[in-house]
């Protein structure tokens, strides 16, 4: 049963996709794209992680506004949001971890600390944590929020897995995917929907940064050697092939919201 809303604030729609194999799918490659698309901007441009920081924070802002101001789901104002927040992520936890030099295991744990005090105000004061009920300008600031403190937590944890602690990206790609697919049974099975999706969307953003650094690293790294050029390039056309894809259905289908 839904959560009760204020009946002072105004309801919206709920502008948060369905959840389905193309959401994950759109997420893995959004945060592969946000791994390699920050290293770019930092290695090969040439700009300072200051710098790039500020310069995405800018775009996310914008493409946050756009996304806030949108009387529907939009798909491609949706997803191009997701991207941006995982750039920033990444770029959060680079700039600790290179510029300041903060341990990624002290990163690690104040970002999951973050994203856990997100949680308990959002249940505190909406007593749900569902995507399903995204239906309040309230609740979509917690929702956004909460998303920006799970790309940071899993750029952190997902450097402390593959670097501090040595798993490499390779041990990476299927530690996490193997702890995805153990969720995504347990859901199956009949655990909590909040929980299990909260936790996936998590382990989401180390699995896409492992994905990316393996095929854009060199070799001797560990790496295919492919580059982040390319590598951003190449997931960046297949997300905009599934996006304007999903466009088309839900304007093909008469669906201007996600199916419930």
């Amino acid at each position: 049963m839904p959560a009760a809303v204020n009946p002072h604030l105004p309801l919206l729609p709920n502008k948060v996709p369905e959840v389905a194999a193309i959401f994950w799918t759109i997420k893995i490659l959004s945060t592969t794209v946000g791994e390699t698309g920050a290293d770019y901007l930092t290695v090969h441009v040439g700009l300072e992680a200051s710098t790039t920081t500020v310069i995405t924070v800018g775009f996310l802002v914008a493409a946050l506004a756009v996304q806030l101001r949108a009387r529907r789901y939009v798909p491609w104002i949706y997803w191009l949001t997701v991207v941006l927040v995982s750039v920033v992520g990444t770029q959060i936890t680079d700039l600790l971890t290179d510029k300041l030099e903060v341990s990624l295991y002290f990163s690690t744990a104040v970002f999951a600390a973050t994203l856990a005090a997100t949680f308990a105000i959002w249940y505190g004061v909406e007593q749900t944590l569902s995507i399903h009920t995204i239906v309040t300008r309230r609740r979509e600031l917690f929702y956004w929020g909460a998303i920006l403190f799970t790309f940071a937590l899993g750029t952190a944890a997902g450097d402390l897995a593959t670097e501090a602690l040595g798993l490499g990206f390779q041990l990476g790609v299927v530690a996490f995917g193997a702890l995805i697919a153990v969720i995504a049974l347990t859901y199956h099975l009949g655990a909590n929907p909040v929980l299990t999706f909260w936790l996936g969307y998590v382990l989401t953003r180390p699995l896409g940064a492992s994905l990316g650094d393996l095929l854009s690293q060199s070799r001797t790294y560990g790496g295919l050697g492919l580059g982040t050029i390319y590598t951003s390039i190449g997931f960046l056309t297949v997300i905009v092939a599934l996006v304007a894809w999903v466009s088309f259905e839900g304007e093909r289908t008469g669906k201007s919201d996600p199916v419930r």
